[in-house]
Order: structure tokens, then C-alpha cells, then sequence
């Protein structure tokens, strides 16, 4: 039922909503996480076609207001699907005019709000009256149109993308670009307007029969290599936070296939902590940011290796979680006919 789901936010234009305050801070899934070296997420929000702010946490701490280091980071939108869904057995499927409507209706109702937007802040900056009621999803709204925090637009198929990109392009937005399963294909075009790529889709199989089947591990090679700010991240949705833990893995499988490892290394370090805005705080290990780092036995992109130390600002962190408990308990597990 949807009153039981909570992954997602109600409503299709929802700015003013911050990820960060849905954060369970008890989850087991933080120290799972943990577990395998991962310091800080991005709390992404779902739902609708503008879907609100995202929040920087880091995996310690007593309370989400301790956690969280950065309640707003970027403004997240989901471009409307480009292509075209042919049921042949549903006859209540829409047609291809149908959904072609609905996608332009999508698109024209975006831009109607950010219009809208525009208009609140001029308004705003002329008014005589500053005591007046404001608007909160537009006054949310103000920071990106304006041009003080970035755009994240979340689109994988390649016209999502060409799109997403005009439109940031013709409004002077600046966005980074999340997904991205297509964006190997114009890689060129991205580096050269400097937008940045959140790759989501290591483990995604190949949309068209014909491709080969490590497309996608070869994608992350090629928009680095083409000067393409890159981040790896996993596909968003419920199962997202349950394996994060897994997030080396994903970019350990592109360095045999083209990526080179250093830039393996910086698209799970420095290039999100840049993306983000938190690069004088954290991705390296510099004099003047904060001493959060983790020790291993061996290399982080082998799935051999463990996390034996973490330190976060600098603390000592525990690493044990319920993976550990469980293993512990079933070690003490009573032999057959004692």
C-alpha cells in the first residue's frame, strides 16, 4: 500500500523537501556499510519529477543532526523518459502519441515551474514588504536558480540526456548528471561542457541485445578518459542503502576494461567529495581537511580484502555490525547431539 512506502516523496514538484531529515539514524545498514570503508553518503530524495535536496551524512554519530554535514547540496531532478513503451497485449496501454503528449507535458510543466520560480524571486528582490508570506517551495527554488548550488538531473537514455543538457545550456544551470547509462556515448559533449557524471550502472545489463556484454564496465573508462568529471555510485532505489557496502566492487570492475585505477580511486573519493562541495573537508588525505581515512589488509577493490581501521574527523570508528554479530553467534552454535 502507499501509505507503507516511504522511499518515495508524494508529489510531482517537491523542492523544498530535504533528504537528510529522513535519515535513520539506528539503521543497521550505516554500520554494514561502514564495515566495508564507506565514511559518508549522499541522501538522495525520490519521487515526482522535482524531487527536493540532497544531504551529505556522515556514517557516525548519535543523532542525524550530528550526522548530517551538509543539508543541501544539490536540487534533484528526474528528466522525463524519451522513449517509447510498445505493449501489444494491454490494450490499456497508451499509445506512442499518448505518451509522447505526456512526456512534453512533463517537460512543459518543469519549465512552468522554474518559471514560476524566477518570477517569485524578482518579485521577491522588488518587494516593499519583506514580512510577506513566502512560498516555500519556490523560496527553496532560489539557491539553484540563482546558481549557488548545482542541479543534479538523474537521466540514462542518450535524448534524456542531450536534453537535460540543452536545457541546462539555454537557462545557464549548472548540473551534474546522475545515471548517465548512455553517457559513454557522448562522452565528448559532457567533457566539453564540463558537466559531471555520477555512473550508476556497472551492474546493469546491456539495454540492446547486440551489446557487448561488459558495456557497461567499459563505460566509466571512456568518460574518464574523455575528461569527464566521474563519480560511481549504485542505482537508486530501496535496495541502494542495503548495498552500499558493495560500492568498491562497482568501480573495480571497470579499472580491467579502461579505467585507469587512479581514476578508480577518485570517482569513490575526491571527485564526489568535489561534486558535493565538501572537497576542502574531505576525498584525500591533505594537510588542513579532516583526518577521516580507513586502513585495509590488502588492495579496496579486491573483494578479498578488509576494512581493519576507520577513523572519521579523526576518531576511532567501530567497525562491527550485525554481519559481525551474526558471525560470532553462529561460531558459538551448539555441535549436532550435544
Amino acid at each position: 500500500m502507499r501509505p507503507t512506502r516511504d522511499e518515495n516523496e508524494v508529489g510531482s514538484h517537491t523542492p523544498e523537501i530535504e533528504a537528510w531529515t529522513a535519515v535513520n539514524p539506528d539503521s543497521e545498514l550505516i554500520p554494514v556499510a561502514r564495515a566495508n570503508g564507506i565514511t559518508h553518503s549522499l541522501t538522495v530524495p525520490m519521487g515526482g519529477t522535482i524531487s527536493g535536496i540532497s544531504g551529505v551524512i556522515s556514517l557516525e554519530g548519535w543523532g542525524i543532526e550530528e550526522m548530517t554535514i551538509k543539508k543541501k547540496v544539490a536540487l534533484h531532478i528526474w528528466w522525463p523518459g524519451q522513449g517509447l513503451s510498445i505493449h501489444t497485449h494491454n490494450k490499456s496501454s497508451k499509445s506512442m502519441d499518448e505518451q509522447v503528449k505526456d512526456r512534453m507535458k512533463s517537460i512543459r510543466d518543469m519549465e512552468e515551474f522554474f518559471n514560476q520560480a524566477d518570477a517569485h524571486l524578482k518579485a521577491r528582490n522588488n518587494a516593499q514588504d519583506r514580512k510577506s508570506p513566502l512560498n516555500p517551495s519556490w523560496e527553496a527554488m532560489i539557491p539553484f536558480i540563482t546558481g549557488k548550488l548545482p542541479i543534479i538531473v538523474h537521466a540514462d537514455e542518450t535524448r534524456q540526456i542531450s536534453s537535460a543538457v540543452e536545457w541546462a545550456k539555454k537557462r545557464k544551470f549548472k548540473i551534474i548528471l546522475s545515471g548517465g547509462r548512455d553517457a559513454w556515448k557522448i562522452a565528448d559533449v559532457l567533457a566539453k561542457q564540463k558537466i559531471p557524471v555520477i555512473f550508476r550502472h556497472i551492474f546493469t545489463a546491456p539495454v540492446q541485445i547486440n551489446d557487448p556484454f561488459d558495456t557497461h564496465f567499459r563505460a566509466p573508462g571512456i568518460l574518464a578518459n574523455a575528461g569527464v568529471e566521474l563519480s560511481i555510485g549504485l542505482r537508486l532505489g530501496a535496495w541502494s542503502a542495503a548495498n552500499q557496502r558493495n560500492l568498491p566492487y562497482h568501480a573495480a570492475h571497470a579499472i580491467p576494461v579502461g579505467l585507469q585505477r587512479k581514476h578508480a580511486l577518485a570517482s569513490i573519493t575526491l571527485n564526489p567529495a568535489k561534486l558535493l562541495g565538501i572537497e576542502d573537508r574531505l576525498g584525500s588525505l591533505e594537510k588542513g581537511k579532516e583526518a577521516t581515512f580507513i586502513a585495509c589488509n590488502g588492495d579496496i577493490f579486491d573483494l578479498r580484502t578488509t576494512v581493519e581501521h576507520m577513523r572519521i574527523s579523526g576518531e576511532e570508528v567501530d567497525l562491527s555490525s550485525r554481519h559481525t554479530r551474526l558471525y560470532k553467534k553462529y561460531q558459538k552454535r551448539p555441535k549436532k547431539g550435544n
